[in-house]
């Protein structure tokens, strides 16, 4: 089982094992982890920079990034749908 779904098992198995929880394929290593908000539902959470270098490893930067905006966050699949986080960290890396 990979990361994502353990952590997911482990921190949050009644989302898990009913299946709302939704996660956002071919991006398991942009993963951080669960956001969560008073009345909103938990989402899985992605590193948006994660994302995009995912999407480079097949595609150059301004096809992944118009493919992240286009395909992957203005995806709307319900409430559970994923988040995505742009993080200012400086020189520090995730």
């Amino acid at each position: 089982m990979n990361r994502v779904k353990t952590y997911l098992e482990e921190n949050y198995p009644d989302l898990w094992e009913s299946g709302d929880i939704l996660l956002a394929d071919g991006f398991e290593d942009a993963f951080v982890g669960v956001v969560e908000s008073h009345g909103a539902a938990p989402k899985a959470c992605y590193n948006y920079d994660a994302c995009i270098d995912i999407l480079m490893k097949d595609m150059d930067e301004g096809e992944a990034l118009e493919f992240m905006e286009f395909n992957v966050t203005s995806a709307y699949v319900g409430e559970y749908t994923p988040a995505f986080i742009k993080l200012d960290l400086g020189d520090q890396k995730l």
